[in-house]
This record gives C-alpha cells, sequence and structure tokens, in this order.
C-alpha cells in the first residue's frame, strides 16, 4: 500500500521512466510513503486501473507524454468514475503546453507543468496535510540542479540487466529550432558533475554497461564532454555502450582526440542534421555550419570507431521534396550508419505554428500530431514520404541488408531516387508497411533488384547470402536455393556470429 503512486506507460518495456525516478527520489520525507508502478501502452487500461487501485493510493502522479496521452485519459476516466475520491496528478511535456481544452486535463485534479523535480514532493505534501493549491494549474519553476537528489539508485537489479537506463549531464539546449520543445529551455544548466561520476562508477559497479544520456547538446560545454568521455576511456570493458546527442557542426580537437581513442562499437553519437536546406534553416531558426558538419562526418567515419544516427524531417516549412531528396542524397554521401527520416511532428507549445497560414501546415489532431500536408507537399505525396521512412527503416537502417542497400541506387546514382522507387514498388505489391517477415521482406527485396532493376540474380544472391550472414543467420532462404550451395551453409554455420545491430553496420563499413 502507498500513499502516493507515481505511474506512466511507457512506449516499450525496455524503456525505464526517467522523470518518475527523479520525482520519487525528490519526494523527501515523503518518499517512503510512495512507490513507483510502470505499465507499457500495448497493457489493457483497466488492467493497469485494478493495479493502480490496489494501492489504495491517496494520489497518483501520471507522467503524459506524446506516446501515451490517449491510453492514459483512459485511465484517468476510469480512476475517477470508479474512485473520485483519489486526487490525480499530471505532469510531463505533453500537458505542459496548450492545455486548456485536453481532455485528460479536464478530468485531472491538477497539473503541474514544467520540470516537476521538487515541485511534486510541494504539492503532494500540501495534499497529505489537507490543504488545497489555489489552481488547478501548477507552474513549476526550473529547479536548482544542484539540489536535486539523482535518482539512478531507484534503477533495480532488473532494469540494469534488461532495460534502457538514461543519465543527464545538463538540461536545456542553446539552439530555438521551432519544432522542438527543447528551443522553449534555452538555459543549459548542468549537474555536478563529481555527484554525477560517482552515480555513473556506482551504475559500473553494479554491471550497467549501455548507457544512453538524454541531453540535447553534449558536445556542448567542452570541459564536462571531456570529463565524461575520460571517465568511460579510463574504465573499457566489453560491452560497454554509451550514446550521446551531438550538436553536429561542434567537434573541436580535444574532443576528436578523445573519442578516436575509443575502440569500434562503444560511443554512438544521435546527430540531429534535420534538413540541409540554407533557407528552411533559417525558416525553423536552425544555425547548422553544413561545411564544419561535413568535415566532422568525414573524421567520424575515417578515424574513429563511432556509430552514427542522423536525423533528417520531412513537411518542415519551406522544404520541398526535390530538396529533401537532395538532402537525403547529401547525408547518405557522408555515410551516417543509420538515417532516420521522420515525419515532422507539430508538439504542444512548439513556435513552429507560426508557420501554419504561410505554409499551409495541416497537422493531425490526434497523438502524435504528424504533419498532414502542407503548400509545398500534399497528402498523397506526404503519404509516400510516410511509406519511404517506414521502407527504409526496415531495410537502410535495420543492419539487416548494409551491403544490399546500396544496390538500389547503383543504376540512378540517387539514393533517394532508388529507396522511393523500392518503396513504391514494394507498396504495390504486398499494400502494407507493417507485420513484414525478415525472410519475405529479404525475397522481396531480391525480386526488386533482379525484375524491377534487372540486376544479375547471381550477383545479388551473392550480396544478399554475405548480408543473410552478417545477422547471424546460417540456414539458406528459399529465394536464395539456386545461388547459396550447402558448403556456402556449413562454412557459415562454422562462423556462427550473431552481432548486434550496430556491429553488423561497422562490419561492412
Amino acid at each position: 500500500m502507498a500513499d502516493i503512486v507515481l505511474s506512466t506507460l511507457n512506449a516499450k518495456y525496455i524503456h525505464a521512466s526517467f522523470g518518475l525516478r527523479y520525482l520519487l527520489a525528490n519526494l523527501g520525507e515523503l518518499r517512503d510513503r510512495a512507490c513507483l508502478l510502470e505499465f507499457d501502452i500495448n497493457q489493457r487500461p483497466l488492467e493497469i486501473v485494478e493495479i493502480l487501485l490496489a494501492q489504495n493510493p491517496k494520489i497518483i502522479g501520471l507522467g503524459v507524454y506524446i506516446w501515451n496521452v490517449t491510453e492514459t485519459a483512459e485511465i484517468v476516466d476510469a480512476l475517477k468514475r470508479l474512485r473520485p475520491d483519489i486526487t490525480i496528478v499530471l505532469g510531463g511535456p505533453e500537458v505542459s503546453f496548450e492545455s486548456e481544452q485536453q481532455r485528460i486535463v479536464q478530468l485531472a485534479d491538477y497539473v503541474i507543468t514544467g520540470e516537476a523535480d521538487l515541485k511534486f514532493a510541494e504539492v503532494c505534501g500540501q495534499l497529505l496535510s489537507g490543504e488545497k493549491p489555489v489552481s488547478k494549474m501548477i507552474p513549476a519553476e526550473l529547479p536548482d540542479l544542484a539540489r536535486l537528489v539523482l535518482p539512478y539508485d531507484l534503477y533495480s537489479e532488473n532494469d540494469i540487466a534488461h532495460r534502457i537506463i538514461y543519465i543527464e549531464a545538463s538540461r536545456g539546449c542553446p539552439f530555438t529550432c521551432e519544432f522542438c520543445l527543447s528551443s522553449l529551455d534555452v538555459p543549459v544548466r548542468q549537474i555536478p558533475l563529481p555527484l554525477l561520476l560517482e552515480k555513473m562508477q556506482q551504475l559500473l559497479d553494479r554491471g550497467l554497461r549501455q548507457f544512453k544520456f538524454v541531453d540535447r547538446t553534449f558536445n556542448l560545454n567542452l570541459n564536462t564532454s571531456r570529463a565524461i568521455l575520460e571517465f568511460f576511456l579510463e574504465r573499457l570493458q566489453p560491452g560497454l555502450f554509451v550514446h550521446f546527442e551531438m550538436i553536429p557542426d561542434r567537434l573541436p580537437e580535444a574532443l576528436r582526440e578523445l573519442i578516436a581513442r575509443f575502440p569500434a562499437g562503444v560511443l554512438q553519437f544521435e546527430v540531429g542534421i534535420q534538413t540541409f536546406d540554407v533557407a528552411v534553416s533559417k525558416n525553423i531558426s536552425r544555425r547548422q555550419d553544413y561545411a564544419k558538419l561535413a568535415d566532422n562526418f568525414g573524421f567520424l567515419r575515417a578515424e574513429t570507431g563511432v556509430h552514427i544516427h542522423a536525423d533528417l524531417i520531412v513537411g518542415l516549412p519551406g522544404e520541398t521534396l526535390e530538396s529533401f531528396a537532395a538532402g537525403f542524397d547529401r547525408l547518405v554521401a557522408l555515410r551516417p550508419q543509420e538515417i532516420q527520416v521522420g515525419i515532422l511532428k507539430r508538439l504542444r507549445g512548439t513556435p513552429i505554428i507560426r508557420h501554419d497560414r504561410a505554409f499551409q501546415m495541416i497537422y493531425s489532431a490526434d497523438p502524435p500530431y504528424e504533419i498532414l500536408q502542407n503548400g509545398l507537399i500534399d497528402f498523397p505525396a506526404m503519404q509516400k514520404m510516410r511509406r519511404f521512412a517506414r521502407y527504409w527503416d526496415l531495410i537502410g537502417n535495420s543492419g539487416n541488408f548494409v551491403e544490399t542497400t546500396p544496390l538500389l541506387w547503383s543504376a540512378s546514382g540517387s539514393p533517394f531516387t532508388g529507396v522511393m522507387r523500392l518503396s513504391e514498388w514494394m507498396f504495390a505489391k504486398i499494400g502494407r508497411q507493417h507485420s513484414i517477415a525478415l525472410v519475405r521482406l529479404a525475397e522481396l527485396l531480391f525480386q526488386f533488384l533482379t525484375i524491377e532493376l534487372a540486376m544479375e540474380p547471381r550477383f545479388a544472391a551473392e550480396v544478399m547470402w554475405r548480408d543473410w550472414q552478417r545477422t547471424g543467420r546460417t540456414e539458406k532462404p528459399n529465394f536464395l536455393g539456386d545461388f547459396v550451395s550447402n558448403q556456402d551453409v556449413q562454412a557459415a554455420r562454422a562462423k556462427q556470429l550473431a552481432p548486434k545491430r550496430q556491429a553488423r553496420h561497422l562490419s561492412a563499413s
């Protein structure tokens, strides 16, 4: 039983809620009266309600995000019908902006907007002592990060063994990209570095090997970046994997020297490029030095073992299909191991709405609020781009077809043209983008190469067989039966390698 229950619906089980752990860690004297219950969006809302009510709580705090707001609203509705005496307190980015008309806000008792690390404890203290906050909407002041209790001891042994563990060295972002909520959080604030390093050592001692930093601009503060990289460099061990979000055009020599000393497969950089069009960058208030960006990519690919995950966005104001295609081709030429093609989302509170009239931006009214069309890309074309993004993720990003993927544009010379041609062909062929078994996907890819592109079958088969083995598979798929001998299969089984996704990309670099 607990007086305070903290809960949320994660997108997947492997995601451990960082925000809820911060709230629990900072409850002070109320911490012993609270518990944390995590769910995921695939669980039935009424079953979640049953588990929450079994705690017989007085207060339920719910973290609300773009991926769970629909399901969480259903849960809040049931809770208030069954136990109207329980106080529901909401928090999270999805209810921190433009919240007046939201059904979930209307159902709840209170909403804390902004960073609620300390404010939640204050509100709970009021409620449990019989006081009522003066307003339903409770803005939280930016907390002094030096005052926060860091939440890393709240990751359980099971979390460390089976889930993604999030770390932060700073909060905020110095940039003002209009599609991003971080543009509203301009001051960049640092977690006290000695304390953070102490907590990371404790996680290492407990067996954690994969660290995912959530800082929006990890390489902004050179001293902090160097200290954290040096920390991991001095503690290299099998299985260590560290993920950072990086500013693509900022990689000074001091960082380069450190990065180059890491073995392949330890570091992953998520690099948000979003667009290569200068006018579009200006429209969304994004500053980017493309020459430095290209130079940094060249260094990372030629002189380090860093795995690069780069982002582009479809649907930005002023971006045409032609300019996006040119940007996609330009990014492929820089050779990141993964390119995430995202569809623009109109997140609540972001200033990108100022372009709605000029660029005729029309978004879905439902989460995740993706753009449906604009004045330059109509709805049918935007649907094609959704399929493009999905098929690219299955084939270009998965690590299953590292050598095969470049064959798609070997004739046209344009990666965008080649992938779009595959996308249109595949959708016409099977009429879906999801629930495609890997062997079926591989067979379709082989058919496209050999029939649609008229590629010599034996050559395509040899390339695809190498990719098939790279994924750790040794069985001979039927569609390659005429081109792969039993001796080839026996040789593949002798290797029996099953590298992780990053390693599959790396092995073909």
